[in-house]
């Protein structure tokens, strides 16, 4: 894989170059990205030199902060400085990628995440799984349904290794799998316990085994030991169509058992099948991890596994380091409160939130509104009057939901999306009152940046592309395109529509059409695929687009004089 070369090189300095770090001084010099390395240990000096020509060698973490010449930070040092690392790197203006856990405090944890946010610098915790194949394809298999509803997971990290005396196996080993399990489930548990054993040293587990339960009913456990006769790696996912088998040290390393239960005489009974093998990606998932840090770097783009997924994590850890303090139980939400004991979002003194619900910071809730337990919203969202959120539904960052709108179960939205006042969202294609089909529900995906106009109905099952918008009450009955303009009853596309929510008019002879306030290009790559040729669909917008300057009708006024103007001449 190599480094794209119309664009400058990334220069990358590799802060701990002994145990982990080493393979990623191997990936980062294999890119052609390695500038530097870093360790308080000198005797390492000549052996680096020798295998890494041309790459210099420091002991003094100063030395490459100081360094105009580096541009990002690999730090693979001790959990308990990562924070301190991580904050001095992004005070003097390093990306970082930083290996896991983000930090070993949540306080610091958040500061690291909205200090990356104000320097406007990417940062990263090194979740490799997150980047192997055969979990990528897993969670691609889950989110089309392949496994159907999910009963229950668990993994198993087992060892005889590396043991660490400055943190403990929860801390060294469980971060992996509950980066895994945040993703694939794509909610936060509501209730965690946790109990553990130390046999080594006094006061730090050698093992421990944590439960979850989470909103949508699903639980989870994670075994970890380093006091284990054989290496384990396993992670199996229960649906009620397949299970799953995720094996690290196994050849094939992703297996499909399309096992069922049958009911005889009311007697659950058990109809085995033959394990079918998924074929995956040959990719290294460090090689993988590294490569995607670079990618970020140079386009500005949040990674997979970014600051605020590393802070999810964190907060997941801190609540089963907390239930082992309290005797293995520990039953409270992660929602987390500040210093003043204060929550980071707003709610009307009229609306409702449950015990379990979710809410990022800088989400506010206005009158009357009512969000229910395992429901979970995003960061600086904004609800309306009289909007209901059932538990299991979710929501991302920055969406906007107008007043009178209900967002059901199964209900999927993803940040920056628009919902207009009194649009209908539904879960179910043929309710009765007198069938239960409470387990049944259908998904419906909102995708980012897309806007629902008033009173619109979605009908659910369908998804609605990037960008797209749905005239004001239209009825939407199948798929929608990204960028597609749709109205009507049923809805059907009447053209297409620009990111800043302009419609695009006929193109020019090279088939180019130009948004008239952003000026961005968009063309149809293929009949019915539309691609802006300016600005990727998961870049943010740049400031100096986020904020309209003109209305529309201004625009639409500006481009009639123009091209009354061009007709003339």
């Amino acid at each position: 894989m190599q480094i794209s070369v119309n664009k400058p090189k990334v220069r990358v300095a590799v802060v701990g170059v002994g145990y982990w770090g080493k393979n990623l001084v191997r990936n980062f010099y294999e890119l052609g990205a390695l500038e530097a390395l870093c360790d308080a240990d000198r005797s390492l000096e000549g052996t680096y030199q020798r295998s890494y020509e041309g790459v210099r060698f420091c002991s003094e973490f100063s030395e490459v902060l100081s360094d105009s010449s580096i541009d990002a930070v690999a730090l693979a040092t001790p959990a308990v400085k990562h924070y301190e690392m991580a904050k001095a790197a992004l005070e003097a203006g390093k990306d970082v990628l930083v290996e896991k856990p983000l930090a070993i405090d949540v306080k610091h944890g958040e500061e690291l995440v909205k200090l990356a946010e104000a320097k406007q610098r990417i940062l990263m915790v090194g979740h490799i799984l997150r980047y192997h194949p055969a979990i990528l394809k897993l969670q691609k298999l889950i989110q089309d349904g392949a496994l159907g509803k999910i009963n229950y997971l668990y993994s198993n990290r087992l060892n005889i290794g590396k043991i660490r005396t400055e943190e403990n196996i929860l801390w060294s080993f469980a971060p992996h799998d509950i980066s895994v399990m945040l993703s694939l489930l794509n909610e936060m548990p509501t209730r965690v316990t946790c109990q553990g054993g130390s046999y080594l040293n006094r006061d730090i587990p050698d093992v421990t085994l944590s439960h979850f339960e989470f909103p949508s009913g699903v639980q989870a456990h994670i075994f970890v030991s380093w006091l284990h006769p054989i290496k384990e790696q396993r992670l199996v996912v229960v649906g009620s169509e397949k299970m799953a088998i995720f094996d690290d040290t196994a050849e094939h390393k992703l297996v499909l058992y399309p096992h069922r239960v049958e009911w005889r005489n009311r007697i659950p009974t058990a109809v085995k099948a033959n394990g079918e093998i998924v074929d995956l990606e040959d990719r290294e998932p460090l090689r993988a991890e590294c490569q995607h840090f670079l990618d970020c770097v140079k386009s500005r783009t949040s990674p997979v596994s970014d600051g605020a997924e590393g802070l999810r994590v964190l907060r997941v850890l801190d609540a089963c380091q907390r239930a082992l303090h309290n005797g293995g139980i520990n039953p409270e939400a992660l929602n987390v409160k500040n210093e003043k004991g204060e929550r980071p979002f707003f709610v009307h003194e009229s609306a409702y939130v449950d015990d379990g619900a979710e809410i990022g910071a800088g989400t506010k809730i206005w009158h009357f509104s009512h969000i229910m337990k395992g429901a979970r919203i995003g960061e600086r969202s904004i609800l309306g009057q009289n909007v209901n959120v059932d538990g299991g539904a979710v929501i991302g960052n920055n969406v906007k939901i107008q007043n009178n709108v209900s967002v059901y179960t199964g209900v999927v939205i993803e940040d920056d999306v628009f919902l207009g006042p009194s649009c209908v969202l539904t879960n179910v294609t043929n309710p009765r009152s007198q069938v239960n089909r409470h387990s049944l529900y259908e998904v419906t995906n909102l995708k980012r940046g897309c806007t629902i106009g008033a009173n619109s109905t979605v009908v659910c099952g369908v998804k609605i592309g990037r960008y797209a918008f749905v005239g004001a009450g239209s009825v939407v009955t199948k798929d929608v395109p990204d960028f597609a303009l749709v109205i009507g009853n049923p809805a059907r596309q009447a053209g297409w529509m620009s990111r800043h929510g302009h419609r695009l008019e006929s193109p020019d002879p090279t088939g180019v059409m130009v948004c008239p306030e952003s000026g961005y290009r968009y063309q149809e790559i293929e009949p019915g695929v539309l691609r802006c040729l300016d600005l990727d669909e998961e870049e943010p917008l740049p400031a100096d687009l986020s904020k309209g300057t003109k209305s529309y009708r201004e625009l639409k006024k500006e481009e009639a004089k123009y091209a009354g103007a061009t007709t003339r001449s």
